[in-house]
């Protein structure tokens, strides 16, 4: 338990650091860590009973995206400035490593093991952002349209 919550912390500070770098609003990266910060908490969440990494991911990275998409709004600036820097504590870096170093070792079926989970990781991640933000703008068109039949 004490693990997952250092993970989450780490993941807060881990979206920190490029919202930083991103030159993002000194008053919004509070709100941009708390977005990697959940999507790393859901991603352990889910894998904790799925077991499975992509499922995780995808599952995490949607929390970020409806999360960003949400902020967005309330505070009247682009998603991206929450979305990105959440998304970096999903990013496979490890696993991407991992499927290299054993392509040098010349260990081919580990590297493409690997490799093939690195790639399924990274498309998930952006399956979570396009449906999150997909699902937003279609409530947002049936919402305008409802108050332009409305008025």
């Amino acid at each position: 338990m004490a693990n997952q919550v250092i993970q989450v912390v780490l993941a807060f500070f881990g979206s920190i650091t490029p919202a930083i770098l991103f030159n993002i609003d000194r008053r919004k990266i509070g709100w941009a860590g708390l977005s990697g910060a959940l999507g790393w908490f859901v991603y352990l969440v889910v894998f904790r009973y799925a077991g499975n990494a992509i499922a995780s991911t995808f599952i995490g990275s949607f929390a970020v995206g409806c999360y960003s998409e949400s902020l967005a709004r309330k505070l009247k600036t682009p998603a991206f400035e929450f979305l990105i820097p959440g998304i970096f504590p999903l990013v496979p870096g490890f696993t991407a490593y991992t499927s290299l170093r054993f392509l040098v070792e010349n260990n081919t079926s580990q590297a493409f093991s690997k490799g093939v989970l690195a790639l399924a990781v990274g498309g998930s991640i952006g399956f979570g952002i396009m449906l999150s933000t997909t699902i937003f703008k279609f409530f947002t068109k049936i919402r305008k349209s409802r108050e332009k039949f409305d008025s």
